[in-house]
């Protein structure tokens, strides 16, 4: 396997994107794979490494060429102690994150060649605020914000299809569900991740909206497959639930998958994954099989 960490920019070390390409032999050296990009999630705080590296070797395994995209965040470390907080960074607002991946899937597309990628079936996967982002280059694609910004075709943006874990996709539901529940540490929590995004203190309702990926599922939205579990205490299953209405809406084909119980962040469900014994779900687990599958039809097309 060939591992390769490219950085996207020349003025930002963080933002890096991770290759983890299969060796072809002499006999599969002209074969084109299908690729996954994978966005860790982290609250738009940082990026987990227990959505980075696992899920990229997991979907190798599968004979998938994998990207783990290191985008830039409030923070750099996963270790954030919220009672003696770092300076955070304020670039971190959104489009920049949408930048970033926009500039990962041109990364993939120019050296196709090189790491033998199909560039016509180059899917996205996101977990989190990770999916929040892969579920950003689904609806914005087509923008003139990302083909202002690279000066290229804006079918070089469109991923084949995505793949979203316990998304967030609606802010304006994950600020109504926080005022229901009575949780300081949860409040402070979403109160950092939103000022991450928006880079607001407190955004108007109308900017929230503007930032959901749930109010921009057009026609060109590609295909997705979801899972989230019904009792997510961090990001409500309403997110997954809410974005498929939109894509039924658009006619988009779809996969949802809501399985009864597990907690916020389940990764792949495992012992590799968990951060204890109450994030190994093998009832969840499945859910790996179940994207293999979806994402076997769509290489298919």
């Amino acid at each position: 396997m060939l591992i390769e960490k490219i950085n996207l920019w020349n003025d930002n070390e963080d933002v890096t994107l991770t290759a983890y390409i299969l060796d072809n032999e002499h006999e599969t050296r002209l074969k084109k794979r299908p690729t996954i990009i994978i966005c860790p999630g982290g609250g738009f705080l940082y990026t987990s490494n227990r959505e980075a590296e696992p899920i990229a070797m997991k979907f190798a395994g599968e004979g998938y060429n994998t990207f783990v995209l290191r985008y830039t965040t409030y923070f750099n470390s996963g270790k954030v102690d919220f009672n003696n907080l770092p300076d955070g960074n304020r670039q971190a607002k959104y489009p920049q994150p949408l930048f970033d991946l926009a500039r990962a899937i041109l990364t993939v597309r120019e050296n196709a060649d090189k790491w033998a990628v199909d560039n016509n079936k180059i899917f996205v996967c996101g977990f989190s605020a990770g999916g929040y982002l892969a579920a950003s280059l689904g609806v914005h694609w087509q923008d003139e914000l990302l083909k202002e910004k690279f000066n290229v075709n804006s079918d070089l943006f469109k991923p084949n299809g995505m793949i979203l874990g316990y998304p967030l996709l609606d802010n304006i539901l994950m600020k109504e569900l926080l005022l229901e529940v009575n949780d300081k540490s949860l409040e402070q929590y979403w109160r950092l991740s939103c000022y991450s995004l928006s880079g607001e203190s407190e955004p108007s309702d109308e900017y929230l909206k503007k930032l959901s990926p749930v109010n921009h599922v057009c026609q060109n939205t590609p295909p997705t497959f979801m899972w989230h579990t019904a009792n997510d205490e961090l990001v409500s299953v309403r997110n997954s639930i809410n974005f498929a209405t939109e894509l039924s809406k658009n006619k988009i084909p779809y996969e949802l998958h809501i399985f009864e119980a597990g907690s916020h962040g389940l990764a792949l469900c495992n012992e590799v994954t968990a951060k204890d014994e109450t994030q190994i779900k093998p009832e969840v687990q499945v859910w790996f099989d179940m994207a293999l599958t979806w994402l076997k039809a769509q290489v298919k097309k």
